[in-house]
């Protein structure tokens, strides 16, 4: 197996958005909670183990899940509460771990490869989970193999609080007799195709000769079918809270007028907002950067809780902006940047009490990809020249 020769962790909150209510209200402990908008028009963001008993499950819409569960407990959403949790357990990681990703605002992968000739993983792993639990409050499950799709499935079977170890010999028993339903990248449209074929199984899937599979899914069947037979040479992604996406621009004539100036910061901010969802990202950070006309540059940042929302992240960079720019004088350049990125687009906009507006986002980024960037802009930006 290709990817025998290393050892990745995944590390995943349980009930993440659940868990950190129920810290702040120990009340909640034992009882259904569905977390997500308060309207009938909401999605559910995040659920107990007690409310998924009953069939409530995420992105599930409101009404339908107050349906099957009555006497839940619904919570509107906190953003700014789960981004403190979530930088904190990621700060203990970074503390201990010598490599790791972010993937998203309650999971991270370590690559510990080489750490038995030192200290035995199972053991290191084992305190790392313990550790974060003792400082964070937090229940946090482990998966612990030979590379992360195997990780993550075995993370997913430990579940609620536990941890489980996947060694290289282990790993097709371990696979072989779950539901396909359990790979990565396996979505409904992929579950229904693969089942209509009469795959259930891991076994099953992995059996289909690679080629059968690849004329009938395309590229990803056959990263499907290796993520079957337990291979993932993907690595894992070191975490970097420098890692950041920006845009700046020097004007050919300095100036003053803020009016301008304001219109082209909605502008950048408009393009990078759109550039971090087609990556599916999120931002933790907002960075605005000024440089007057005697080469003076300033810079001014704020952690913000997760998201990738145009609306949010305009009106946090005009706040920094208008904090920045005091002296008055003429400016020669201006940036933005947006910094602590993480995967998980999807998760930030459930705390909404409509979905309209992610399908309004929806809406527009789909008319951007396939008719360009500026297909879809906000008023502002159709006036201002292109930077």
């Amino acid at each position: 197996m290709e990817t025998a020769g290393r050892t990745i962790v995944h590390l995943d909150m349980d009930s993440f958005f659940v868990s950190v209510e129920r810290l702040v209200n120990s009340s909640l402990i034992g009882k259904p909670v569905i977390i997500g908008g308060m309207s009938d028009r909401g999605v559910v963001a995040g659920c107990s183990y007690e409310a998924r008993r009953f069939g409530v499950r995420s992105a599930m819409p409101m009404r339908m899940a107050r349906q099957l569960c009555g006497d839940a407990i619904v919570i509107r959403g906190d953003a700014e509460l789960y981004s403190r949790y979530s930088k904190m357990v990621t700060e203990i990681i970074a503390g201990r771990a010598p490599l790791f990703e972010k993937a998203s605002i309650d999971e991270h992968y370590i690559d510990i490869t080489g750490m038995d000739r030192f200290f035995g993983s199972l053991k290191w792993t084992h305190e790392l989970r313990e550790h974060i639990i003792k400082n964070t409050g937090l229940p946090i499950s482990f998966g612990l193999s030979v590379n992360k799709t195997v990780s993550k499935i075995a993370t997913t079977e430990a579940k609620p609080n536990g941890e489980l170890y996947v060694p290289g010999e282990r790993v097709k028993p371990f696979l072989f007799p779950l539901s396909i339903r359990k790979i990565p990248m396996i979505g409904k449209k992929s579950y229904r195709l693969l089942r209509s074929m009469g795959v259930s199984t891991i076994k099953t899937l992995s059996m289909i000769p690679p080629e059968m599979i690849t004329q009938v899914m395309g590229k990803n069947g056959l990263v499907i079918w290796k993520k079957a037979n337990g291979i993932d040479p993907t690595p894992v992604i070191p975490y970097s809270e420098r890692k950041s996406i920006s845009t700046e621009r020097t004007f050919d004539k300095d100036t003053t007028d803020v009016v301008r100036l304001k219109n082209i910061l909605i502008s950048m901010v408009e393009k990078i907002a759109f550039e971090l969802r087609k990556k599916q990202k999120l931002t933790g950070c907002v960075t605005v950067k000024i440089r007057y006309s005697n080469f003076d540059t300033h810079t001014l940042q704020k952690h913000i809780p997760y998201t990738a929302f145009d609306h949010v992240l305009i009106e946090t960079a005009l706040e920094l902006f208008s904090r920045l720019y005091k002296r008055r004088m003429l400016i020669r350049l201006i940036g933005v940047r947006f910094s602590h990125l993480v995967g998980g687009f999807q998760q930030l906009d459930l705390f909404e009490d409509t979905p309209e507006l992610t399908s309004l986002y929806q809406a527009m980024d789909s008319i951007r990809l396939r008719y360009g960037r500026k297909a879809v802009q906000r008023a502002v930006g159709v006036r201002i020249e292109d930077f």
